[in-house]
């Protein structure tokens, strides 16, 4: 019997566990990757056994996901394990690794952007969308009526201290989802990107000031409180179980946070 897959960047925590989590709850394998050390593996461990404890495969890989060798060799294990008819049907770029220092100048704690890490927080948080989907598409691994994701926030059109590298690769990441958009529209593939309200996880406390946002988020939401990634996992759900016309789109999920202020 044909089984459906969701291949997941960024699959061990946040808004990557908790999609991985749902669409395994609701019938799909997963395929996860993400970039792990030894003290977050526990948290790995968990989300995969939360996987299995639904009776879906979970078949990931702890890899640098911009890394173009590892991903195709990543890809090449995956193909290995799809059986005849086996698709993927949701693609989602969850991955959350990027420089958090002024892009000028910060004369107190003498730090700002170098070339090296403004390229890898493009690459990763951005880029990394694209090269994956050029090589499903060039493996045969993405057909008519599937669903490609990516994860942006407010900061792709707001500007927040420290924030200016992966606030562009979030607006980056937009445009990209209108151009696979459009090149994928003919083939029956959607692309949308998922704008989360300020959701308290990992990737959020990284970010200096983040309790000021949480703070300032709890005092704009309509619905007084934060967005969970569980939120986030239900939304995208409900859109890959439709449509593929809807596509292009920069979908919020932020029970209204970002209309009111």
């Amino acid at each position: 019997m044909a089984k459906k897959w969701a291949l997941v960047l960024g699959a061990s925590s946040g808004f990557g566990g908790a999609v991985s989590i749902k669409f395994a709850k609701e019938g799909y394998n997963i395929f996860g990757v993400h970039l792990d050390r030894k003290q977050t593996m526990p948290i790995v461990n968990e989300t995969i056994a939360a996987i299995e404890s639904h009776g879906a495969k979970a078949v990931y890989f702890n890899i640098n996901a911009a890394d173009e060798a590892l991903r195709g060799e990543a890809l090449e294990k995956m193909k290995q394990e799809m059986g005849e008819g086996d698709e993927i049907q949701m693609v989602l770029h969850s991955l959350a690794f990027g420089a958090l220092v002024p892009l000028v100048y910060d004369a107190e704690n003498d730090k700002r952007m170098s070339e090296k890490q403004l390229t890898m927080t493009l690459d990763v948080m951005a880029n990394a969308i694209i090269f994956w989907v050029q090589a499903l598409m060039g493996k045969d691994m993405l057909h008519r009526g599937a669903h490609i994701f990516t994860m942006t926030s407010a900061g792709g059109h707001r500007a927040w201290p420290n924030y200016g590298a992966v606030s562009g690769a979030k607006a980056a990441s937009e445009a990209y989802i209108r151009q696979l958009a459009l090149e994928l529209a003919p083939l029956g593939i959607a692309a949308n990107a998922i704008q989360a309200g300020v959701t308290d996880t990992a990737a959020l406390r990284k970010i200096p000031g983040s309790d000021k946002m949480i703070d300032m988020a709890l005092s704009l939401n309509p619905g007084n409180r934060l967005t969970s990634p569980e939120d986030v996992a239900d939304i995208m759900y409900s859109i890959a179980q439709g449509t593929t016309w809807v596509t292009g789109n920069v979908i919020r999920a932020d029970g209204g946070e970002d209309i009111v202020g």
